[in-house]
């Protein structure tokens, strides 16, 4: 035996097994993916080092990996119910560098204060009763990465 870990097998149904481009282009048809993603995703089914650099660099090239989208994908997916600091930290968990990352952080912090407030009035709805209350939505509104001051803002009920 040896120490490798074992190739993932096909799923039932797919026939022959797909090209590295093949499941790049299923993944990406699901969503946007960073290049970081995709090549964490595809190792395991590379079979000659250099085969999935070369796979990656093809896609990229013709644009079907784009790093702006994924930044616009995550923004629009997760601005909602999530914070900057934490929106920032899923796109640099994907592997999203740079200013692409800074100028959806600018945007997002325009808009930090409706955010929490819409989250924290979906989740609570009328404002804390005591201390212990106080805390809890604060650290649920922490936790979901809305600023500190917009968190106090809300959950004390202060208006613009």
């Amino acid at each position: 035996m040896t120490d490798e870990e074992p190739k993932p097998q096909p799923r039932k149904g797919l026939g022959s097994q797909l090209s590295l481009k093949g499941r790049a282009m299923r993944l990406l048809s699901q969503r946007e993916h960073s290049r970081q993603e995709l090549e964490r995703k595809l190792r395991p089914f590379e079979e000659e080092p250099g085969e999935l650099v070369a796979a990656l660099d093809f896609l990229q090239a013709k644009d079907f990996i784009n790093a702006q989208r994924v930044v616009d994908s995550v923004v629009n997916r997760r601005a909602s119910k999530l914070g900057a600091a934490r929106i920032k930290h899923e796109l640099q968990a994907k592997g999203i560098e740079g200013p692409a990352i800074q100028e959806a952080m600018h945007g997002m912090r325009a808009s930090e204060l409706e955010r929490a407030r819409e989250v924290w009035r979906k989740k609570f709805g009328q404002p804390a009763t005591d201390a212990k209350e106080r805390a809890k939505q604060m650290r649920f509104l922490l936790t979901r990465g809305f600023a500190s001051e917009a968190v106090r803002r809300v959950v004390q009920g202060e208006d613009d």
